[in-house]
């Protein structure tokens, strides 16, 4: 799993191993592995909402501390 995968492919392929679970499409076998992947996958997906909250909270303090210096 790279952090090159963009987050609405992370959120489809998590749709498509809870699918698979859900339908009994998946092996016994291939289960452990697919949950890891889900796993990795809400990893990578939580990683890019942090990110996104850290960029949106600088942009607003940015702005902020800007309206306070023209203000």
């Amino acid at each position: 799993m790279s952090d090159e995968i963009k987050y609405r492919e992370a959120v489809e392929q998590l749709d498509e191993i809870i699918a698979q679970i859900e339908n009994d499409d998946i092996d016994v076998d291939e289960l452990g592995q697919r949950v890891k992947e889900a796993v990795n996958l809400l990893r990578l997906c939580k990683a890019k909402i942090d990110k996104a909250e850290l960029e949106v909270k600088q942009v607003v303090e940015d702005l902020a501390k800007e309206h306070k210096e023209n203000g």
